[in-house]
């Protein structure tokens, strides 16, 4: 399936149904009276979080969404039936923005999350609602109320609490591949990721936590080179970047600082947020390196490129140092959304003792 992350679409809903003017007019009945209802609603467009999609693809060519109209208003006290509503299933993390002034109108977080984004407008009056004591042959309706209509943008950025982050062939999607059931396309050119892939990791018995791959970024993806800078924003809702270096190039002329130091200037370019996040620092491909020399490496990149923060080393391919770090990660994650409360001890029964030691 192909991977679609922004859409454009035109809702809109059902024009309510208009009242009816109608008498009731039977045989020995002379002043029957007003009889004319109500026209029906018009039918409405929600938006519903939906766990089983994963792309926008579906409205990449369904571009128009028309909900149907109310129906008029008929005589014998009939009210006009209301438009059927249209559910638009979208894809968890997904954004609703108006198209014209870019206001964002609601981001579908939670599964099965069901929300209104185009009302449908009100029936008419008919005359059976005017009818008073002193207005008794009433001959006043009202038309529908209009639909709203709106041109929306949709934007997908993926739920993950970890995101990926490093050059083309850096060993994400192989890493991504060792720790998780996702199989992304692996090969040994630049660029093999074209779109983000998403997978589950499993530490323990339900203990697990999503991890995101992107394609890798290049010096002046800020400015629109390569692909990564498109799929950027899906790296926003997670929790933790890692940071992943290849630490053993096939071309011994480049750098593996430099490399690592221009990816951090594109992802500050890119969003300051997003350069401010929890990021740790993994370098993989250790088992292309001489075992003596391992040390050396680790140690002369992290002076280098003047690294401060967590280092794992690791070799995705041989599946080395991942356990270390896939406990790491879930430790970090499960602190960041369930954060420790303060112990207060028993005796004081939630008061805190003062400096003499009394309360």
């Amino acid at each position: 399936m192909k991977f679609v992350d922004e859409a454009t679409i035109d809702v809109a809903a059902g024009d309510g149904g208009a009242g009816c003017v109608s008498f009731r007019r039977e045989k020995f009945i002379p002043f029957g009276g007003p009889n004319g209802g109500d026209g029906g609603r018009g039918g409405s467009i929600w938006a519903v979080a939906d766990r089983n999609l994963n792309t926008l693809i579906d409205y990449r060519y369904a571009r128009r969404h028309e909900a149907r109209n109310g129906e008029a208003g008929r005589g014998s006290d009939q009210f006009g039936a209301a438009g059927e509503d249209i559910v638009l299933r979208m894809p968890l993390g997904t954004i609703i923005k108006d198209a014209e002034t870019e206001e964002v109108l609601t981001e579908l977080l939670v599964p099965d999350e069901k929300v209104l984004i185009c009302k449908g407008g009100d029936g008419g009056f008919g005359n059976l609602h005017f009818k008073s004591s002193t207005n008794r042959a009433p001959r006043q309706k009202t038309p529908g109320w209009p639909g709203e209509r709106r041109k929306l943008k949709l934007e997908l950025r993926v739920l993950a609490d970890v995101g990926l982050l490093g050059m083309p062939n850096a060993g994400k999607s192989t890493l991504i591949s060792a720790i998780s059931n996702a199989r992304p396309k692996i090969a040994d050119y630049p660029f093999t990721t074209l779109h983000p892939n998403l997978g589950v990791v499993r530490v323990g018995p339900e203990q697990s936590f999503v991890v995101a791959d992107v394609p890798g970024l290049i010096e002046g993806a800020a400015e629109g080179a390569g692909l990564g800078h498109q799929f950027l924003r899906h790296l926003q809702r997670t929790q933790l970047l890692l940071h992943v270096v290849d630490l053993a190039p096939f071309d011994e002329s480049v750098d593996p600082v430099a490399q690592a130091k221009a990816i951090v200037a594109e992802l500050k370019k890119y969003d300051p947020m997003l350069y401010e996040k929890p990021r740790w620092l993994v370098l993989n491909k250790l088992d292309m390196v001489p075992m003596e020399q391992r040390a050396a490496r680790v140690k002369d990149f992290v002076k280098r490129f003047k690294w401060k923060g967590p280092v794992f080393e690791i070799s995705a391919l041989a599946r080395e140092g991942l356990d270390p770090l896939l406990r790491a990660i879930f430790d970090h994650v499960q602190a960041h959304k369930h954060p420790v409360e303060p112990e207060v001890d028993p005796r004081f029964d939630g008061v805190q003792p003062t400096e003499g030691g009394t309360t």
